[in-house]
Order: structure tokens, then C-alpha cells, then sequence
């Protein structure tokens, strides 16, 4: 939105400038036809009346800004509905119409295209994370709702930055900033080119005054000492396209001051030698002719290694199409060359907007549909993340992307960030195949699931129904997609097994109250709910049992607080259920005890101080929202929180088949000798254990004996009994035994 305020003007001298304005703008309207341009002059009527007598800063009759927004619109040949919201931009916050004038007057498409608008306006990006990143949100959901939104406002930031003058010098850096860091990235990624690469300038121009010109100066400067080598180029260029009987159209492409700087400061290198200032772009007729001209250029000049990339077989994500070539040329100045159709030039310039500006284009159709898919993966991301700060970490990702072009078996090309793994992949593929996935292959070679992917990779994964994400692939996942799918489904899932672990506990607390089982939810007991709900503060009965799980709430205060509610409905405890649980409670076979045998939990952690093992006596502990965390009897840190913080202990036992092998951590002291590494880890592995990781100490040398560490994966007591066995039995090996960690962590 621009800032405008009420000035006493000459009506007369701003109608005329405002309608000499509003001609411009229906020179430019013959696309529409007379019904569209009808409505858009409809549209202009009201949004005169609704500005009159108002001027923006520079003096001019509001009026001229909306419809210089909607000129910029005209470019793009956006339909009659976004140009009438263009015109209509500002009414509803500055002079007063409400969402249901504009929908009786305009239709439905047009008020919510002016609402989607004016919730833009509002947004400020400050520097607050939260602030900004909620007002982000918000941006890229109107986006993915109807893309004519952004496109309008990008069209209205671009006239709020050419007439940045007329605004007061200290607010130049706070607005610069934010369309460099928010608007000119959004332009890029839905391939408005023209308009990224303006609105870049526009705002470096305002950032870095000095060096702006600086650098424009020097541009200058290089530009009349080169202008007829470049003529010269030229010239050659198109004589051999003429005697190719290539029909094309040549023309000059210079770099922006934006794009030379950064290239200055990325690089450390000073004016001098950026070589790639000027370039060549050919458009040619058809698809064909972009590489029938490329081996005419290629003739006549030698290209340079390396620097040759074919975006028309592997299109770019946001749709853009060209060869492109450096070479050579007069005087050895490098100059790039870019070779395209007229419909791919069009793509390049305006993206998404091409939909809009020549729809009979397959190509632009794709722009398009690569625009609608990114916006689409920005509504499932949103769908699953509801902290602002995770949603803004997960798009700033697909925001920025530097791609790499991969395969699937099927030769299916897909475009994924730079750094993205195979776990990228994946999800990118479909969420179902992410989650399931356990193993893949690269070129045909079977890789880890880590792997960063290459430029040309084919990828081939294979899923199993009963697999799921795992946490640690957060560590190395690179998208916002796969990031978000993973964090939802391990919330979903600990949230689920929390919610039962809560459920367990809170039954078992309550058979030692007296009763047999919980309360069903019926219009007997619903207000006793109601009332322990209210006494928790929990939302929800689900809620309640998940906050028992996780040991934000004591399964025992709960229970006490029930059985006084079901006492005032007339419900008493059976006092022989009371001994009996007493009493096994006390030589810990509780029937209520929970069982744990190492399954996928996330709600059910095992203590990394002391690495319990079934067979080892054990204790559960439910830490603060961290779950139930098992330790060993005698681990150290058990004991201490017992003596902090007893009434979270809980009994747990081992089930009689464990579905998984557990860590253990073992000492190995062994003579320092000749390949006594290999032949104590040979022993390991041939008693069927294996070794997670191993270290020694740093000063070996002139000491006979050394402390060999290992953590090791064994299915039981008796299995890791049997490796410290095999272990001790080497000539070699002084002793073996189990980590003191177990009981001093």
C-alpha cells in the first residue's frame, strides 16, 4: 500500500491527470475485449470516487498509483478480474468500503481478490522471528488460495519502489530490506524474471545509495569502451545465422548492478573481473533451431569448458527454459549466449504470469503447473505445522532453491534443493513412499538413505509397509516437504503412544485406589469427568491421558483426585483390590506394571547412562514431557532422582520376547600388541554382537595395557554374558566387563 494523505488539491488539474492516467492504462486493455475492459473502466470509476481528493506524497492524485499497479498487471496480461482488484486495492483499508460493498458491486472473485490484498497491506515484517514469520504465512497461504493475489502485490511493491523518492529517507532501508528478503525471492521463485531482477536493483539502489552508483558508473564506462566489440559480435553473429537461413532475433542482455555486486562480494573480486557483464540472447522459431544454433556458435567461436547447460531438456523449477553457452569472443572476452524459443523467452520473462499472457502455449502451462505445485506444498507444510518459527524454516528452504535435476527408474525428471538426500526423494515422490522407505539405490549402486544427491542420479527406493520415519533423519533432510512430514508423523505417533502409555498409567494408579478400571464416559460419570478435566486444565480426556504419558501430569494426583469425585456420585474403593495391590506392588509383580520390550516407541525411552538390558532389573521413571524413561536398578542417576523425586517412579518389567537387539556399553583392557583391535572385534561379531562404536584412549603408546571402549548391540544379559566370555577367552584381552557407566553415570 502507498502512503497517501489528505491535501487540499485542485480537482479539476487531478481528475485530468488521474484520466489522462486512466487512458494509458485502456490503451493497453485491447486483449480483454469490450465486456472486460467495461468492467475494469467500472472498477476505475469507484476507486476515483472512493480517492477523490487524496494525493500520495510525490503530489499526484492517488488515483494514479492503483492504476499504475494495474498497468504493471497489463504487462502480464492478467484478466479483467485482477486488474479491477488492482484498481481496487486500497479502498477497503483507506477510504472505508467494506468486503460486502466491493462483493455487490464487483462479484465475489473480485472482493476476495481486494480482501487477500488488503490483509497484505497489513502485514509488517519487522524484525521480531514471530511477527515476521506469522505475517509470511499468511502472504504464502493467499498466494496458494489465488495466485492473481501476489502477482497484483508484487506488481504494487514494484510501483511502491520505483517512487520510493517521494517517501522519507529513514523508511527506505526498512522497505528495501523486506523486498529483497521476502518480495524479489517469491518473484524469482514463480519465475517472474523482469520483475526479480527490477525489483533487486530497485532496492539495492535504496540500501547502498553510494555503491550503486559507484557501480552503475563503472557499468557505463565499460559499456562505451566495449560498445563495438559488442557491435562488432553482433554483427559476426548474425551473418552467420543468415547464412545458416536461421531466421532469429539477437539482442543484448546486461547484468543487473544487483546481481554484479553480489557477484563481487561472493567471490572477492574486484569490477575488473567480473567477465560476464554482457551476454548474447537469440530467439529462434523453434525447439530444434536452439541447438542447430548452438552448433553454429559453437563454429564460430571456441566455448569454454564447463560452461554449457541445457535448462530445455531439464527446465529449471520454476519453469525457465534455455541453452546456455559461454564462448570466446573478439579481443578473448568470454560472453554468455542464450538460445530460445519466442514461448520459452516468454516463460522466462514472467513465469506464472504466462499463464495469463499466451495460453495456448504448452510450455507455458508447465509454468503454471510448476508454480501451483510449489504453492500446493506450501498449503501441506502449513496443514502440518502450526509453530510459526518451524513454518518459517521449513519455506525458507524451497524458497531459495539451488537445484539439482534427478531421475526416478522411470526417467522422470525431478528438481530437488541442492543438498537434498534420498530421503528428499522420497517424500517428494509421495509422503507414503517417505515413510516407509528403507533402502535405496544410486546409478544402481545401493546407498545409504543419507546420501546427498548428484545432478543426473537415477534413484530407485524400496519402502516396507511396516516401516516408519525415523528422528534422526531430521539431522539430514534438506526440504521444507520432508522436514514437516517427518515431525508430523512423529508427533502423531508420540502423541498416540503417550496417549495409551497415559491411559495404562492412569488405571494402574487407580486398581491401587481400589477400584478395577477407569470410569467409562457416560452420563453417569461425564460431569466427574468434566470437573477432573477442569481440575488439570487438560482440554480433552485424550489430552489428559497423552500429558500422563509424556509425565506432565502424576498418574497417582490424578487417580486421588478421581476416586474423591466418584466418592461424591456414592462409589467406594474395594478395600481387599487396596491390600492385594499393596502387596504386589511391594514384591513388584503388580499386575498394572507396564511392559516394555523395545519396540519403536516414541513415548518409552532407554536411559543412555546406563543402557538397560532385558534381564536387568529395572525401574520407570516419567520424566517431565520427556515419557517414560527406563533405567537399571542399580544406575546411579536412577537412584538419584529416586531420592528427588520418587512419586514419578513407576514399576515396568521386561516382556519375555523383545522384539529388537539393546546397547550395552563394555570396557575391553587389553596387551598392547600387533592387530589386537581386530582380533577383540572378530570376537565381538562372531558371538553374534554388533558394534555401534568404539574408542580408546589418546596416549597408547609406551603403555602395555590399553582400555578398548565398545557399545555394542546384544538381544539380552545372557547374550552380552556369552561376548564377554568369548572376549576374555583371548590371549590377548586382560580383562572384559560390562561398563561401570550401568551403576556410576
Amino acid at each position: 500500500m502507498a502512503t497517501a494523505e489528505k491535501t487540499p488539491v485542485d480537482h479539476k488539474a487531478a481528475s485530468n491527470a488521474a484520466a489522462a492516467s486512466f487512458a494509458s492504462l485502456v490503451a493497453k486493455l485491447e486483449y480483454l475485449g469490450a465486456d472486460g475492459i467495461e468492467q475494469v473502466r467500472r472498477a476505475y470509476k469507484f476507486a476515483d470516487e472512493a480517492h477523490l481528493g487524496v494525493t500520495r506524497r510525490s503530489g499526484e492524485p492517488y488515483i494514479t498509483h492503483p492504476i499504475a499497479v494495474a498497468l504493471q498487471c497489463t504487462e502480464w496480461k492478467l484478466d479483467a478480474q485482477a486488474l479491477m482488484a488492482a484498481l481496487l486495492h486500497d479502498v477497503m483499508e483507506d477510504c472505508g468500503v467494506t468486503k460486502a460493498d466491493l462483493l455487490e458491486k464487483f462479484g465475489a472473485t473480485v472482493a476476495e481478490l481486494v480482501d487477500g490484498l488488503t490483509k497484505l497491506d497489513k502485514l509488517s515484517f519487522d524484525t521480531k522471528e514471530e511477527g515476521q514469520v506469522e505475517s509470511f504465512r499468511k502472504m504464502l497461504l493467499a498466494m496458494a488460495r489465488d495466485v492473481r493475489v501476489i502477482l497484483v502485490k508484487l506488481a504494487d511493491r514494484t510501483h511502491n519502489m520505483r517512487t520510493m523518492e517521494a517517501m522519507p529517507r529513514h523508511r527506505w532501508q526498512g522497505i528495501s530490506s523486506e523486498t529483497l528478503e521476502i518480495y524479489a525471492p517469491i518473484a524469482h521463485r514463480l519465475g517472474l524474471n523482469q520483475t526479480y531482477r527490477e525489483l533487486q536493483d530497485l532496492a539495492f539502489r535504496h540500501l547502498k545509495p553510494w555503491r550503486y552508483h559507484i557501480l552503475e558508473k563503472a557499468v557505463q564506462k565499460a559499456r562505451s569502451r566495449r560498445r563495438d566489440l559488442l557491435q562488432k559480435l553482433q554483427k559476426e553473429v548474425e551473418t552467420t545465422f543468415s547464412q545458416g537461413k536461421l531466421d532469429v532475433r539477437i539482442f543484448g542482455r546486461e547484468k543487473t548492478l544487483y546481481s554484479i555486486y553480489q557477484k563481487m562480494q561472493g567471490k572477492h573480486l574486484s569490477f575488473a573481473q567480473v567477465t560476464d557483464i554482457y551476454g548474447m540472447r537469440i530467439l529462434v522459431p523453434h525447439v530444434i533451431d536452439c541447438y542447430t544454433g548452438l552448433g553454429m556458435l559453437h563454429q564460430l567461436y571456441k566455448p569454454v569448458p564447463g560452461k554449457f547447460k541445457d535448462h530445455i531438456a531439464i527446465a529449471k523449477v520454476n519453469g525457465y527454459q534455455s541453452l546456455h553457452t559461454t564462448l570466446v569472443g573478439p579481443a578473448g572476452i568470454n560472453v554468455e549466449f542464450q538460445l530460445r524459443t519466442e514461448a520459452m523467452h516468454l516463460v522466462a520473462e514472467t513465469g506464472v504470469a504466462a499463464h495469463w499472457l499466451y495460453k495456448t502455449h504448452e510450455h507455458n502451462d508447465k509454468a503454471e503447473r510448476l508454480g501451483t505445485q510449489w504453492l500446493q506444498s506450501l498449503l501441506d507444510i502449513q496443514d502440518e505445522t502450526r509453530d510459526a518459527a518451524e513454518f518459517w524454516d521449513h519455506v525458507k528452504v524451497d524458497l531459495f532453491p539451488d537445484a539439482v535435476y534427478v531421475f526416478t527408474p522411470k526417467s522422470h525428471i525431478m528438481a530437488l534443493p541442492r543438498g537434498a538426500t534420498v530421503i528428499d526423494f522420497a517424500y517428494a515422490v509421495h509422503s507414503n513412499v517417505g515413510d516407509h522407505v528403507t533402502s535405496a539405490q544410486i546409478n544402481g549402486e545401493t546407498v545409504p538413505l543419507r546420501t546427498e544427491l548428484r545432478n543426473g542420479d537415477v534413484i530407485a527406493v524400496e519402502t516396507d509397509p511396516t516401516s516408519t520415519p525415523n528422528p534422526a533423519w531430521l539431522g539430514f533432510v534438506r526440504t521444507g516437504r520432508a522436514r514437516s512430514k517427518i515431525r508430523h508423523y512423529l508427533k502423531t505417533r508420540a502423541q498416540s503412544e503417550s496417549q495409551d502409555l497415559g491411559e495404562k498409567l492412569l488405571a494402574q494408579a487407580l486398581r491401587a485406589e481400589g477400584f478395577t478400571q477407569l470410569p467409562a464416559l457416560d452420563a453417569t460419570h461425564r460431569h466427574s469427568w468434566a470437573k477432573l478435566l477442569h481440575f488439570t486444565g487438560s482440554k480433552n480426556r485424550n489430552e489428559l491421558m497423552t500429558d500422563i504419558g509424556l509425565g506432565k501430569r502424576v498418574a497417582s494426583i490424578v487417580a486421588k483426585r478421581l476416586v474423591g469425585l466418584l466418592a461424591d456420585l456414592g462409589e467406594r474403593p474395594d478395600p481387599l483390590l487396596i491390600s492385594r495391590e499393596r502387596f504386589t506392588a511391594h514384591e513388584t509383580l503388580s499386575q498394572g506394571a507396564v511392559v516394555v520390550d523395545g519396540s519403536d516407541n516414541a513415548s518409552v525411552q532407554y536411559g543412555s547412562c546406563c543402557h538397560p538390558l532385558p534381564g536387568d532389573n529395572i525401574v520407570g521413571y516419567l520424566g517431565r514431557g520427556e515419557g517414560l524413561l527406563v533405567h537399571t536398578a542399580e544406575c546411579h542417576v536412577a537412584q538419584r532422582l529416586k531420592h528427588k523425586d520418587s512419586e514419578r517412579f513407576i514399576a515396568v518389567e521386561w516382556s519375555d520376547e523383545p522384539v529388537r537387539s539393546f546397547e550395552s556399553s563394555i570396557v575391553v583392557t587389553v596387551l598392547n600388541g600387533k592387530g589386537v583391535l581386530a582380533s577383540v572385534a572378530s570376537a565381538i561379531t562372531t558371538a553374534q554382537a554388533d558394534i555401534k562404536l568404539v574408542s580408546m584412549s589418546d596416549e597408547v603408546s609406551g603403555q602395555q595395557a590399553t582400555d578398548l571402549r565398545f557399545l555394542i548391540a546384544v538381544q539380552d544379559v545372557t547374550h552380552l554374558d556369552s561376548v564377554l566370555g568369548a572376549l576374555q577367552r583371548l590371549p590377548s584381552v586382560s580383562s572384559a566387563r560390562r561398563s561401570s557407566a550401568h551403576r556410576h553415570a
